[in-house]
C-alpha cells in the first residue's frame, strides 16, 4: 500500500501587492526615507537632518507668494533653435522632452503677487529644466520681470536655483542675457528699486556672475552651493585641497559674499520683514 507521494505539491502563488510608487522620498544626504506627504508639509526639508531638498519653480512661489494671489507674466514665451543645435541631442528634441519631463516650457517663471499683503514681482528659475540654465527665454522673462517692477516702483525678488550657466545650445545668444538682465537691473537700481536675491542649491555660472549677485540683499538657504565653477573643477586646475565647505553658503557668509542664511520656513517671513523695512527707510530718505 502506497502511503507517501513523492511528488511535490503545488501551491497558488500569491501575487505580490506592488506598494505604488512616488509615496517615499529619500535624502541625499542623510538617507532618511521620507514620506512624500510629510515632506510637502515641512516644505521638503528633510526632518532628520534639516536639508533643504529641491523644490520646483512653482513650489517656490507657493511658499513665498499669498495663496491665490500669483500672476504669472511671458507663458507665451517659448524657446527656439536658432543654430540648429545637433550634438549630442537634437536641442528642438531636448526641448521638448524636459517639457514634458518638468510640465515648464522652460528654466524660468517671473509673475507678480503679493507677499505677505504687500504686492511684489517675482522671478524663479529652476533646475529641473535643462540645470536651469540660461537661455533667451530665461534671459527675456526675467529682463521683463525687471522692466515692470521699475515700471510699477515694486520690490523685486529673483530666487536662483540654476547650476548650468549659459545654455551652450544657444551660443552667444544665451551669454548675452547675463549683460541683458544686468542692464536691465542697473536702470532697476538707478530709479531706487529694492531687489532682494534668494540663492538655492545650485546657483552657478552664469547665473551667479549676473542677477544673482547684484541683489541689494543677497539670501541663500543653508549648505546650498553657490559659485561660479564647482569645486572639483577648481580642484582639478589648481591642483590643491579647498578648504572644508568650500562655496557653501555658510563659507561664503563668512566671507561676506551673502548678507544672510535663512531656513526655508522662516524665509517668506524674512523677506517680508526686509521689504517692509527697506521700502520705509528708503522712501523717508
Amino acid at each position: 500500500m502506497k502511503l507517501f507521494n513523492r511528488r511535490r505539491p503545488t501551491f497558488a502563488r500569491r501575487s505580490k501587492q506592488e506598494i505604488p510608487s512616488g509615496l517615499w522620498t529619500k535624502c541625499d544626504s542623510c538617507g532618511q526615507l521620507i514620506y512624500n506627504k510629510a515632506l510637502e508639509e515641512n516644505l521638503r526639508v528633510c526632518p532628520k537632518c534639516d536639508s533643504h531638498l529641491p523644490l520646483s519653480a512653482p513650489q517656490r512661489a507657493r511658499v513665498l507668494i499669498d495663496e491665490g494671489t500669483f500672476e504669472e507674466w511671458d507663458a507665451d514665451l517659448f524657446p527656439v533653435d536658432p543654430l540648429g543645435f545637433g550634438l549630442p541631442t537634437p536641442y528642438a528634441q531636448k526641448v521638448v522632452e524636459e517639457q514634458r519631463a518638468c510640465g515648464m516650457t522652460d528654466a524660468c517663471l517671473t509673475g507678480r503677487g503679493r507677499l505677505e499683503g504687500r504686492e511684489v514681482v517675482l522671478g524663479i528659475t529652476d533646475s529641473r529644466f535643462m540645470m536651469g540654465s540660461m537661455g533667451s527665454v530665461v534671459g527675456e522673462r526675467l529682463t521683463r520681470a525687471i522692466e515692470r517692477a521699475t515700471a510699477a516702483h515694486l520690490p523685486l525678488v529673483i530666487v536662483s536655483g540654476s547650476g548650468g550657466g549659459a545654455r551652450m545650445q544657444e551660443g552667444m545668444l544665451s551669454l548675452m542675457q547675463m549683460a541683458k538682465t544686468a542692464s536691465a537691473l542697473m536702470r532697476f537700481d538707478a530709479q531706487g528699486g529694492l531687489f532682494i536675491s534668494i540663492l538655492t542649491h545650485p546657483t552657478m555660472a552664469g547665473v551667479l556672475a549676473s542677477f544673482a549677485s547684484l541683489g541689494d540683499l543677497i539670501l541663500a538657504e543653508p549648505k546650498a552651493l553657490i559659485g561660479f565653477t564647482g569645486p572639483r573643477v577648481i580642484e582639478q586646475t589648481i591642483r590643491q585641497k579647498l578648504p572644508e565647505g568650500f562655496q557653501r553658503a555658510e563659507f561664503l557668509l563668512s566671507h561676506g559674499l551673502i548678507d544672510l542664511i535663512v531656513h526655508r520656513r522662516q524665509l517668506k517671513a524674512t523677506v517680508a520683514r526686509f521689504i517692509n523695512y527697506l521700502s520705509e527707510t528708503r522712501s523717508g530718505q
